[in-house]
């Protein structure tokens, strides 16, 4: 078990992106995990635009869909908070669904359902966006997946951590 003391035996070297597999161990995570970020994210977003819709819409739509019922503004809101580049980006995606019509709002606009407009969509965006899956992960398997969110989450965990 490693402990907060042990060492990598592996020593950090600056991010190259020609880097082989051999030389993968030494190189910063932080570097990779933006370069894989900003590759999945730009092409979700890209292929989104061109249905005109928006990623925050995307989970706007999901969140308020998976509620069943009337949700609270603010519970969208702050739900979706985490995920937003920006903290207008995903009010800015409500009033954006609304004025489109995929989301009626109640109570002086504060409680949320998706349309039956907005359902179509959800139907048409989902296609897309699990074709976009498909394309991701294309050439990893489930197990691999798994594997590397794993990872991903423990060093999350251990960033918060040593930041205690």
């Amino acid at each position: 078990m490693t402990t907060k003391t042990q060492l990598t035996a592996t020593p950090a070297a600056p991010a190259d992106p020609a880097a082989t597999d051999e030389m993968l161990p030494s190189q910063p995570i932080g570097y990779w995990s933006g370069v894989a970020h900003r590759a999945v994210i730009g092409h979700i977003r890209d292929a989104m635009a061109r249905v005109d819709v928006t990623q925050p819409q995307w989970w706007t739509l999901n969140r308020v869909q998976r509620a069943g019922g009337p949700l609270p503004r603010e519970t969208v809101l702050a739900d979706l908070a985490e995920f937003a580049e920006s903290p207008h980006e995903v009010p800015r995606a409500v009033d954006q669904l609304i004025h489109r019509g995929w989301l009626d709002s109640y109570g002086n606009g504060e409680l949320l359902t998706v349309s039956d407009t907005g359902r179509e969509a959800i139907e048409r965006i989902r296609e897309l966006v699990t074709g976009l899956r498909a394309e991701i992960h294309e050439g990893i398997t489930d197990e691999e997946y798994v594997a590397a969110l794993r990872v991903l989450r423990r060093m999350a965990d251990n960033v918060k951590a040593a930041a205690r």
